[in-house]
């Protein structure tokens, strides 16, 4: 049984703080087997995170948290990012062309680009696994909501912590059943349901900080843009 993180975000993301280095460090220390950064609509970051995690003695997973039509998507075990603003279902083709693991996380949020606002569950159903714990939800209501959905309907579960910040990886984990410490067997695993989940809620003064943090970085980088 490895114990794996499957949602974190480093600097390159808009939204996130701290380099892979960081993270790679937090992973470490709170004892995963393995860490999948997944920046929005970026991939350089995961990659080196991939090439590095073996000097923390951890399986770097690639992948990012793509920005499709209906919302956002994980796409894990890539190594060329999907482009941003394709269907859902163009994202999940092009996500299982490079033989990736497409994961749908917080699907019932719509504040934070839950897909089930421009999709219908039966389309939801089309992705290899549902997140159904993000430390990020601040009532528990849509981690819920996403478990009862995967759970009636058989789906593959996953958790993550949704980190924006290093200290707050390893709050939510995916237990992946195999015995096997690679990316493959790790995402094989998940395609066939074989994981558990368990996490905490990111605390709420934290989870202030990540989304006031995020705020600052796309004011900062909209002005770069404009001025050059």
């Amino acid at each position: 049984m490895l114990t794996v993180e499957l949602h974190a975000h480093s600097s390159l993301s808009y939204d996130g703080r701290d380099p892979v280095e960081l993270l790679l460090e937090q992973a470490e220390a709170v004892g995963l087997d393995a860490l999948a950064v997944t920046d929005h609509d970026e991939i350089d970051a995961s990659l080196e995170a991939a090439r590095l995690a073996p000097e923390y003695g951890l399986i770097g997973i690639p992948g990012a948290e793509i920005s499709s039509q209906a919302g956002h998507v994980l796409g894990l075990g890539i190594e060329e990012l999907v482009p941003a603003g394709l269907s859902f279902s163009e994202t999940l083709d092009r996500i299982h062309e490079q033989g990736g693991v497409a994961v749908v996380p917080h699907p019932f949020q719509e504040s934070r680009s839950g897909v089930l606002d421009k999709i219908s569950k039966d389309e939801l159903t089309a992705a290899d696994a549902i997140e159904v714990y993000n430390s990020r939800l601040l009532t528990g209501r849509s981690n819920r909501q996403a478990h009862q959905f995967a759970s009636r309907r058989g789906l593959p579960m996953t958790a993550g912590s949704d980190a924006h910040i290093s200290e707050m990886v390893g709050q939510a984990v995916t237990h992946v059943d195999t015995d096997e410490r690679s990316v493959e067997a790790i995402l094989d695993a998940i395609r066939a349901g074989r994981t558990t989940v368990e996490g905490k809620r990111t605390p709420w003064h934290i989870s202030f900080r990540q989304a006031a943090g995020g705020a600052k970085r796309r004011v900062k980088n909209r002005f770069s843009q404009l001025i050059e």
